[in-house]
């Protein structure tokens, strides 16, 4: 389970206002880049709805899965 500290979830915020893209590892998965657009808590666990830059693809991801993020600028 990944804590986030206070910086890295104004940059996730930040990044959803914004339209910008991150880049996502997960725990055992591949590092994906999407481009969030809205976090919502579902059963007591926050997810990020994304959506995929390329194919336009709907992604739920997670927080508590997220080994690190970053903003791509």
């Amino acid at each position: 389970m990944s804590i986030f500290t206070t910086k890295q979830y104004d940059a996730l915020e930040r990044a959803v206002v914004d339209g910008k893209r991150i880049s996502v590892l997960r725990s055992g998965k591949r590092e994906v880049v999407v481009v969030p657009r809205r976090l919502r808590l579902t059963g007591g666990r926050e997810i990020i709805e994304a959506t995929h830059p390329t194919t336009g693809d709907r992604l739920d991801i997670y927080i508590d899965e997220i080994e690190r993020f970053e903003v791509v600028e």
